[in-house]
This record gives structure tokens, C-alpha cells and sequence, in this order.
């Protein structure tokens, strides 16, 4: 890994007539504690960021970028959904095998609902009111009625689930099957996967986005690529060069921006869509290393980045990465006006 770099930002290039997209340093939000972290998401009509972190989530204003609250007891935290109905929230508790249900407005545990093992990302599927809970290791999909707060339905995967979208437009979810080198094309309806389409050339894809407006889906790849396909048929339509170390993607439907993590690098890959058809890397936003999961939000543009300082420690005469105690933080930045 390269060594932790001051927050700066480096234009590579702009293609002629595009908005010159820029972006750059704003501050930094403390959180401290112990542990690691993953998803971090916007939650644009409440204003709300949700920072996982070990066994809690932070509650960040948007607006202020204060930290208002905590989500507490949910080990090995991954994500957060919400359901704008209810306002509840539901977190997917890697290391209990559980999601659980939240008050949002008080942020305390209403009830926890058993998934399969290591439930990782999670979603809100708005045409039927459920949530998706992808279970990493046990390679299946729990399905949840968000007001019930029940199982209805076990859904297996013939492979490793990593991050997904939800498309409601279509009656679909879209997950990247990160050790087959596929997105899988679920029908919400049946509850069953509908199609496969390859990545390639990607591979072992994680981070996952879409542009609902020109169908496209933006799967981030671990070998420094962020393959366009199109939502309706699967089929490729881009190959964009990015970082390396990708983790979390991102899309700005307002500015026809997305944004690849990088957390080997230390860097954020913007890319603009030119036309559905066209894509143009317009900068390399210098972060830190480790800051490898991205949100961003729709209304104020800024981008938010988990990181924290990692340290090399021995233990009898092997060397292994540790979080540094009160190290971890958010980093935001704000698009040049």
C-alpha cells in the first residue's frame, strides 16, 4: 500500500466541451472507536449519512456534517436500508447471521430477523416493500417484509454476492456476483434470478451503481476497471480505466458523474457519461489509502470516504495490518463551483 497522502486533487483530463468536474478537499469528520468498517450511504429525503463501523452506525447530518446519533449492537455491521414508509432502517449484522430493525427516529432496535451466513450488503426494493439482505458466505439473498419484519423468501445464489441496486422501474435488482465474474438480474416478483450477464473484461467486481435515466449499470472491478452494461439486456457497453484497490461506486444522476473508491491507491476515478454510450475519465481525486467505500449525495454533490490510519504490527514475528485506536473518519468532498 502507498503511504497516507495529504487530501489533494489532480485534473487528468477533460475532454473538449465537457463541464470541467472538479473536485476537492472539504474537511473531515472525526468518529474515532475501534474496528473496521464497510458501506457508507446517503439517505437523500432525511438528510441522513450512514457510516458503518464494527458494531455500530453513525448517524451524520448531511447539512452539517455532524454526527447526530448512533445505531448500537450490530456486530460486524455491513449496510443500512431505509424504508421511507415507516422510517425504519434495517442493518445487515455480518457477524450474527441477523438484521436488525430500527426506529429511525430513536435509533433503538425494534427486533432482529435471522438471515443466512454473513449477510453483507442490503437494500430497500420499493415495488414490494421488502429488503434484501445478500448473504456473503452462505451465496443467497434473505428477503424481508419491511412492515411484517418477516422472511418471505430464501433466494440461493450460484455465486459470491457483493453490492447491489435496486430498480424499480424494472421489477429488478441488480448484484454483482463478485467470483463469477457476473451481474445477476433479479425478478422481484418471482423472487428468482431472471438473467446473468458477463463483466468481462472486468473481474471479481464489487462496487455497483446505476444510471436509472439511460440504463446503465456501473460495476467496479478489481482489475482497475469500471465495466457499462445495459440494465435492460446485459449488454457491454463500456470499459473505463480506474484505480486499483476498487471497493465502492458511485453515481450523481445530477451531473452525470461516477466515481470508482480506490482504496489501494488512495484515489477516487471520476468519470463522466458523456452520452449513455460514452464515458470519459475528467479526474483523479487524490484521497488517502484504505478509503476504498464511496456515497454520494444527489443534493449537495459532495462525496463521503470511510478511511482510517492502518498500522503494520508484529505478533511473534508476523506482521499484520491493525486500525490505528481512534483513527477512523469520514472524508468529504465538494464538487468546484
Amino acid at each position: 500500500m502507498s503511504r497516507f497522502l495529504p487530501a489533494a486533487l489532480c485534473l487528468l483530463s477533460v475532454s473538449a466541451g465537457l463541464p470541467a468536474a472538479s473536485y476537492r478537499y472539504l474537511h473531515t469528520i472525526a468518529i474515532g472507536g475501534e474496528g473496521g468498517w464497510d458501506y457508507i450511504s446517503v439517505d437523500a429525503p432525511t438528510h441522513r449519512l450512514f457510516v458503518s463501523h464494527a458494531t455500530k452506525v453513525f448517524i451524520v447530518d448531511t447539512r452539517t456534517d455532524q454526527v447526530t446519533g448512533e445505531i448500537a449492537d450490530t456486530p460486524g455491521v455491513h449496510g443500512v436500508a431505509v424504508d421511507p414508509r415507516s422510517g425504519h432502517l434495517f442493518t445487515s449484522n455480518g457477524r450474527e447471521d441477523r438484521v436488525s430493525i430500527v426506529d429511525g427516529t430513536t435509533l433503538q432496535t425494534l427486533g432482529k430477523v435471522a438471515t443466512g451466513p454473513n449477510p453483507d450488503t442490503i437494500l430497500f426494493e420499493p415495488g414490494h416493500g421488502e429488503i434484501y439482505a445478500f448473504n456473503g458466505r452462505g451465496a443467497s439473498i434473505t428477503v424481508i417484509d419491511a412492515a411484517a419484519g418477516t422472511v418471505t423468501a430464501t433466494l440461493p445464489l450460484d455465486g459470491k454476492p457483493e453490492f447491489a441496486i435496486a430498480d424499480k422501474a424494472a421489477g429488478r435488482v441488480y448484484v454483482n456476483l463478485e467470483d463469477k465474474n457476473e451481474i445477476a438480474a433479479l425478478d422481484t416478483a418471482r423472487h428468482a434470478v431472471a438473467a446473468r450477464w458477463p463483466i468481462a473484461p472486468g473481474e471479481a467486481a464489487t462496487g455497483l451503481d446505476f444510471d436509472a435515466a439511460h440504463h446503465r449499470l456501473f460495476a467496479g472491478c478489481d482489475n482497475h476497471r469500471l465495466i457499462v452494461l445495459d440494465s435492460t439486456d446485459g449488454h457491454f457497453v463500456a470499459d473505463v480505466p480506474a484505480g486499483a484497490g476498487i471497493d465502492g461506486v458511485g453515481f450523481d444522476p445530477g451531473t452525470g458523474l461516477a466515481f470508482t473508491a480506490n482504496g489501494q491507491d488512495g484515489t477516487v476515478t471520476v468519470v463522466h457519461e458523456d452520452t449513455p454510450d460514452k464515458f470519459t475519465v475528467v479526474q483523479t481525486l487524490v484521497t488517502e489509502p484504505y478509503a476504498r467505500t464511496i456515497a454520494v449525495d444527489p443534493v449537495s454533490h459532495k462525496l463521503y470516504l470511510p478511511t482510517a490510519k492502518v498500522e503494520m504490527k508484529d505478533e511473534g514475528g508476523k506482521t499484520r495490518r491493525q486500525i490505528a485506536s481512534g483513527s477512523f473518519k469520514v472524508l468529504v468532498y465538494e464538487l468546484v463551483p
